[in-house]
Parts: structure tokens; sequence; C-alpha cells
């Protein structure tokens, strides 16, 4: 099928551009907003013991779900799957402002999550309709923009609301932003209409179940494992043998499905393989900056949170400004090589994280951050853009779920093995503590540093010294992590990107029911 672009004109796509970024902010902002209201949440609902469930159950289904949307929106197109998203997304936030106890809350995370989910998947694939090759860098540039904005200004919004109004105004700011994006979608976006399939189309409802089902069992292992259980646990052994088992399952189903959720072609075609491992391993990599940098910044160099947010939030400074210029770069060397020269630096920046002085300033950090920053704008778009310009309009939906997926997943292992890797290390170092009945986790020893009184100053500075040592081996694991990502392209990814050269390149959109031209048929090939 000839490629099909959502809009014709820069200005009618200008009102759909509007609505993509908002639709994007508000998946971004609820992935991090509750965490700072948590303390007001629980004194009104309770329900200590399962509150972690408040940001798991959200990414569970935002992660999941991926692979569905993907699939419906290149079955049915991109408008309804996303106003459904929108709208799902919407009665979740006013299910969750009237929530009345945290079973509730979490049941209503949950179905906010399963909006979410048609929310990141339809909005970077729509972008990718909108906007020919060459100008795509521009407006992913923006959603990056507003994702990471979002993601790093969602704990701040969350603490002001809940410290000077109420929690549940966390879920219903959701509601006006939500609904002018809606407005907008259905007032602007013009999909161009398709001829209609000699045969009606089929959902696999059975792949969705069992791919919905295996993901949920992995990630509330990876998750629960060494929080709510211990590592070698039944409950752990249970859900990755069952895991595994549904796993095998799904592939058995996708086979014999005449339109698969996730096609086996996605894993087939070197190009999308190797983007999805690369993006895998970001994921994974991402987690040492956005969940043990603030610990490290608050625990060993005395930060208030303020300050240790904006030691973080300096790399989206120069992640979307590198994004920005990254079309430069790849279309003098490629898709390939420009995304291999991204991680080439962001493994030499985590690697000289270990090597800060201690306690040390808290721009050298910051320093690295921004630079990490500029790393990965320049490796994560290339890949992007690249290996959505692989595939036409009918593949496109489940070629972004697929990267997007896979980096989800990469995220919820991060979390789950270099969480284990900084308890290691802390209960290793805990063993010689210079003072008995010192907690033994991460995050206990940051609560205990935070009370002057809680310890001696010696143990306070052993304690310091500990975390130093955890978050050191976090970052050298996260550049273990990198060195695979490079691997996988080294290894995997073609030299050249089979990129389709289509007549929508043009300011025009193509009428779907021409013939395709030759252009289309035989797929350019970019260097790199």
């Amino acid at each position: 099928m000839p490629a099909a672009h959502a809009t014709t004109t820069p200005r009618g796509r200008r009102p759909v551009v509007a609505a993509l970024m908002l639709g994007m902010a508000l998946a971004a902002i609820d992935g991090t907003i509750v965490s700072t209201a948590v303390p007001q949440i629980v004194g009104d609902l309770g329900g200590f013991t399962v509150f972690s469930w408040l940001f798991s159950g959200y990414l569970l289904a935002v992660t999941v779900t991926l692979p569905l949307y993907g699939k419906l929106s290149d079955t049915f197109g991109r408008k309804p799957v996303l106003i459904a998203g929108i709208i799902l997304f919407l009665v979740g936030s006013l299910l969750c402002a009237a929530a009345w106890n945290m079973a509730a809350l979490i049941a209503f995370r949950i179905v906010q999550g399963l909006g979410g989910g048609a929310l990141q998947g339809t909005i970077q694939t729509i972008a990718a309709d909108l906007y020919p090759l060459k100008e795509r860098p521009r407006i992913q540039a923006r959603l990056s923009t507003v994702w990471a904005t979002s993601s790093v200004a969602g704990p701040v919004a969350g603490g002001l609301l809940a410290g000077y109004a109420d929690w549940r105004w966390i879920f219903l700011i959701n509601l006006p932003v939500g609904a002018v994006a809606l407005w907008l979608v259905v007032r602007h976006l013009q999909e161009p209409s398709r001829p209609r399939p000699a045969t009606r189309p089929r959902v696999d409802w059975a792949g969705a179940l069992a791919v919905f089902a295996t993901g949920a069992l992995l990630l509330t292992a990876l998750v629960q494992g060494g929080v709510a259980w211990p590592w070698f646990s039944a409950p752990s052994l249970g859900l990755f043998g069952a895991s595994a088992l549904l796993a095998a399952l799904t592939v058995v189903i996708e086979r014999r499905a005449a339109e698969p959720i996730i096609p086996g072609w996605v894993w087939r075609r070197r190009t999308i393989a190797s983007v999805n491992l690369a993006l895998g391993a970001m994921g994974l990599l991402m987690v040492a900056p956005t969940v043990f940098l603030p610990t490290y910044a608050q625990s060993v160099l005395g930060l208030g949170p303020i300050a240790a947010g904006f030691v973080l939030s300096v790399m989206t400074l120069s992640w979307p400004v590198s994004a920005a210029f990254s079309d430069r770069v790849y279309n003098r060397i490629g898709f390939r090589r420009t995304a291999m020269l991204g991680m080439g630096a962001a493994l030499l920046i985590l690697l000289a994280f270990p090597l800060l002085p201690y306690p040390g300033e808290a721009w050298h950090p910051a320093l690295l951050m921004l630079l990490l920053g500029a790393a990965l704008g320049l490796f994560q778009l290339p890949l992007i853009v690249g290996v959505q310009s692989t595939v036409g309009w009918a593949e496109r939906g489940t070629t972004t779920a697929s990267v997007l997926f896979c980096r989800q997943v990469g995220q919820s292992i991060g979390a789950a093995l270099f969480g284990a890797i900084a308890n290691g290390v802390l209960a290793a170092r805990l063993l010689d503590a210079p003072v008995d009945g010192l907690p033994g986790d991460l995050d206990a020893v940051a609560r205990t540093l935070e009370d002057p009184g809680a310890v001696s100053s010696a143990a306070a500075e052993y304690l310091r010294r500990a975390v130093d040592a955890a978050v050191d081996h976090v970052y050298v694991g996260a550049a273990g992590a990198a060195a695979l990502a490079l691997l996988a392209l080294i290894t995997l990814a073609p030299r050249r990107f089979p990129v389709i050269t289509e007549p929508s390149d043009s300011p025009t959109a193509p009428d779907p029911a021409a013939t395709p031209t030759a252009s289309e048929a035989a797929p350019a090939r970019q260097d790199g």
C-alpha cells in the first residue's frame, strides 16, 4: 500500500501537531506525577504496602498494550485508535480522582495506562505520517522535548498539587488538557481514504491476550522482585516460569494467526530487529540517571530534592537540541553510523561517572548528564526516524510500537537489574559498617541520611561512601548496556538502511489507490 499522510499542507498540520504534543505531555507526566504525592495519597486512602503499584500498574498497562495498538492503527487507521486512547485515558483520570481506596486507585491507574499505551505508540506513528523523511527530525525533536520536560516536571507538579490543593487534582488537570487534544484530533486529523480491503480485517484477539498476559507476568516479576518478595522466592520463580511458558505459547499463536499482533517480520528484518535491541538496551541504561542519580545527588552530594532534580533535568536540555540537529549528521554519514557515534559517546560518559571525585561538586554529574543527553539525542532519533522510513504506511504502526515496546521492557529490566546490583554492593559494604543496626537497602539508607540525628557522623559518612560505590557500579552496568546497544548495531544493523522513497515526500499526499511508483517499489538505501 502506498504511504498515506494524515494531512496535506503545513497549515493543516499545525493543530494536529498541537494535539500530538498535548497527548504526549499527558502520557509522559502521568508516569511520574504521582511520585511526590504518595504521602498524601497514602494518608487519605491507606494501602502503604501496595502503593508501588500506582507506578507499576500504569507502566505495565502502557507497555503490554503497545503492540496491540500498533497493529490496530495499521489495520483500522491512526485516528480511531488515538481517539479511543484519549477517551480511555480521560475516563481513567476521572475515575482516579474519584477513587475511594488504594485498590480502586490502582485499578483506575491501570485504566489510565491502557489509554496511555495508545497515546505513546499512535502519536509517534502519526508524527511519521505527517512529515516526509527530511522533515521528521523537527517533529520528533518537539515530541522529545515535550516528553523530557513533562517527565521531569511531573514530580514537581504532583508535589505542588498535593501540598497546596488536593492530590485528586493530579488527575483532574488531565481532563481539560485531554479534551482540547481530543477536539483537535477529531476536528483536524484527516486521514486519506483507503481502498476497502477485499476481506474483512481480522483482529488477532488470542494473540493480543497472550501478549498482554506474558508482558503482565514478566513485568510483575521484574517490578516486584526484590521488593515485595526475594528474587529467588517461590513468587518470583513462579512468575518467571509462567511468563516463559506464556511466551512460548504466544509464539505458537502468532505463527498461526492470519494477522498477528507481533508479526514475525518485525524480528526477521535486520533493520527493525537491530533497532529494537539497541533501543531496548538504551531503555536499560536510562535507569541509571533517572532512578539512581537523584539518590546520589541527595545522599552523597547533600543536595535538596529540587537541586537534585536539576542535576538530572539538564539532560533534557541537550537531548532535544542534539536530536533536532541529528539530521545534519545522518544525512552525511547515515543512520547507523550516527547512532553508533551517539552511543559510543554515551558509553564513555557513563564510564566517566565512577571517576568523579568524592564527594565532588554538583556541577560534575550535571555536566556529565548534559553530555549524556546530547549523546542519546544523537542515538535515539536517527534510529526511530530511520526505522520508520524503512516501512510503508501499513506497517509503520506495528514497527513503531515494537520499538517503543522494547524500550519500555528495557527500562523494566534495568530497574530490576540495577536495583539488585546497587543493593548487593550496599549490603557488601555494610558488612563492615562502624555501627550496627544500619539499613540494608538503598532506599532505606537514603531516608536515614535525610535525618541528621539518625546515626553518628562517622556512620553517616560511611553510608555516603557506600551509596557512592553502589551508584558507581550501576553506572558501570549502564555502560555495559551501552556496549550491548553498540554491539547490536555493529553486528545486526545493515550498513545501509533500506529507506523507502515515498512520493508523499512532496507537499501533496498521494492517492492511496494509485499504483505505487518505482521509487516506492524499490527502496532507496542510505549509507551508514
